[in-house]
């Protein structure tokens, strides 16, 4: 943990004049999508940025053309980027990218300290973690040709570490119901001891299904290392039921989880997780709309629930906050929305509540809640100043809500020490000190 506990989410200064961005021009936008800490005081930041004018296509001049890419960002214990990873768009040469783009990109570090990115549908990528080598890569492209994503080679949509060493995945399916594309539809886990590395794409055995209308899958659309009882996962081979037909028996109405979604899942422990999982978005009225955070064991049977929280009042669909987390080594989870932060033991009960309607935390509604560390902090990054906040979890989860409310009153003092250094523009960190590579 750093003396400050902000950190600024920095952009590389190469790639600003490379595309000759201006930070205080509309136009342009950076976003973070994940962050993942280490036990050495590291952390990984994967973000993107990108520029989009109808008129700009077909523009040659760098500083009107388009462009979007991701970058993974490794930060060392005092704050400050040491090195940069660039992909989803061309390298210097010309070639493609190693690195798969995909959607809503989550980050791992591995036992060995190799970083995983991993993307929906289903890629999956390994990298050295000085950032500057692609080691394994399996993707699954995406876009509006489904043949041409069966041919990948995908691994998983997302990954988390237990203490242990399991991979914790979300693996995606072909086939599903009316859908074209592949969905995140298995929740899954590795055995202990069977580390994922170049060469050793690590089974998976199936937990749990989340959808399993599968009519329309084929042997084309079998994975062989996701596994249910020794065999791939395929058509009517899988756990049983379905994630959506559990949490449906406690709706109000049968259809009230019609099309709903899987949330990403978070570790509790070895061998229990939080799976979340979300009713359908509409194109208006979305609070109110029904949500279940369900806890699930090692074998897939469902052990109870996050409790505690009210369809309207705690909605997490004001603002489309999906994001759970949990602390493997501490036994606890969390949950941030416009509404309020929520933390539970590993028995399912709500242990803090901290309303944003009340002054001491409003501004957790400026946050965003990406992960937790190894040391039992809660990564949440300012949407807007782009400033990553570190706050402490005491012991004791009553103690909560005083360790948030002295963080924000921190993260102002934080933000000023890192004014002085960077002088930000729009609030956009340009750095110039951490190596960057294109990958």
């Amino acid at each position: 943990m750093t003396s400050n506990p902000t950190v600024p989410l920095t952009l590389p200064a190469s790639l600003m004049e490379a595309r000759r961005v201006d930070p205080a021009c509309d136009g342009w936008g950076f976003v973070v999508h994940h962050a993942v800490a280490t036990a050495a005081g590291d952390t990984y930041v994967v973000s993107g940025a990108g520029r989009y004018r109808r008129e700009a296509e077909g523009a040659t001049d760098p500083g009107e053309q388009n462009f979007r890419c991701r970058m993974i960002t490794r930060y060392g214990g005092d704050g400050r980027p040491v090195a940069v990873a660039l992909y989803g768009q061309s390298r210097p040469d010309g070639t493609p990218s190693a690195v798969e783009e995909g959607s809503e990109p989550t980050l791992a570090v591995l036992p060995d300290g190799t970083v995983a990115v991993s993307s929906k549908p289903g890629s999956t990528c390994l990298i050295s973690s000085d950032l500057s080598r692609v080691l394994a890569a399996w993707p699954l492209p995406w876009g509006w040709e489904e043949e041409k994503e069966r041919n990948g080679d995908p691994y998983a949509a997302s990954i988390s570490v237990t203490p242990a060493g399991r991979l914790l995945c979300v693996t995606s399916e072909f086939g599903l119901s009316d859908t074209a594309g592949a969905h995140p539809n298995i929740v899954a886990l590795s055995e202990p001891g069977a580390p994922l590395a170049p060469g050793s794409k690590t089974p998976l055995r199936a937990l749990a299904t989340h959808d399993a209308r599968t009519g329309r899958q084929t042997d084309a659309d079998l994975h062989p290392h996701v596994r249910f009882r020794d065999a791939p996962v395929g058509r009517d081979h899988r756990p049983s039921p379905s994630l959506t037909e559990i949490v449906s028996r406690d709706a109000q109405h049968p259809d009230d989880y019609g099309d709903c979604t899987l949330g990403r899942p978070a570790a509790l422990g070895d061998d229990l997780f939080v799976v979340p999982v979300f009713g359908r978005i509409h194109r208006a009225g979305n609070r109110g709309q029904v949500f279940t955070f369900l806890l699930l064991d090692d074998r897939g049977a469902v052990r109870g629930r996050l409790e505690g929280l009210d369809r309207y009042e705690d909605s997490p669909f004001t603002g489309f906050c999906f994001t759970v987390v949990a602390d493997p080594y501490r036994a606890r989870a969390f949950h941030l929305n416009r509404h309020g932060l929520y933390a539970w033991s590993a028995d399912g009960r709500l242990r803090s509540r901290m309303s944003t309607a009340h002054k001491p935390y409003k501004a957790l509604t400026h946050f965003t809640l990406l992960e937790t560390s190894p040391a039992g902090e809660l990564l949440l990054a300012h949407r807007k100043q782009h400033l990553l906040l570190r706050v402490p979890v005491p012991g004791d989860l009553d103690g909560l809500a005083s360790a948030v409310e002295g963080a924000l009153k921190s993260y102002a003092r934080g933000r000023a020490a890192w004014k002085k250094e960077y002088g930000p523009v729009n609030w956009h960190w340009v750095d110039d000190s951490a190596r960057v590579h294109a990958l």
